[in-house]
């Protein structure tokens, strides 16, 4: 990751392997997407950032990350509104590369990621 990219992110969320604890059996409630960079992820990003603050936004050369504690939600009208042009839930994901936690589909303006897997039960 370059100083810039980093610096932009203004943390780094990833550990080196000498700082995790492989005995530990907690449970992290975490969630994310990976995205690839674009316009789109790019709006995606900001919007996430600008209006969650438990949101940690990382901008890679080639893609974007959203993370999260407990779960993202991810409104494609408030997206459109933010981004000036449709965003629906093909076209995200469509520049999803992937993700971590359940990722439901709730209708067709709502995407959640979920960290805690007892909450995405009412959903299946």
């Amino acid at each position: 990751m370059s100083s810039i990219a980093r610096n932009a992110s203004k943390q780094n969320i990833f550990k080196s392997m000498q700082d995790i604890d492989m005995t530990s059996r907690e449970v992290s409630h975490q969630c994310g997407v990976t995205m690839n960079d674009s316009v789109e992820a790019r709006a995606i990003a900001e919007f996430m950032e600008e209006n969650n603050p438990n949101v940690t936004v990382t901008y890679n050369p080639a893609t974007i990350r959203i993370d999260g504690e407990g779960k993202l939600i991810f409104k494609m009208d408030e997206i459109t509104e933010y981004l000036g042009r449709e965003m629906t839930a093909e076209i995200f994901e469509v520049n999803t590369s992937t993700h971590y936690g359940r990722m439901v589909r709730v209708d067709d303006n709502t995407v959640i990621l979920f960290g805690d897997m007892n909450e995405v039960m009412e959903y299946i």
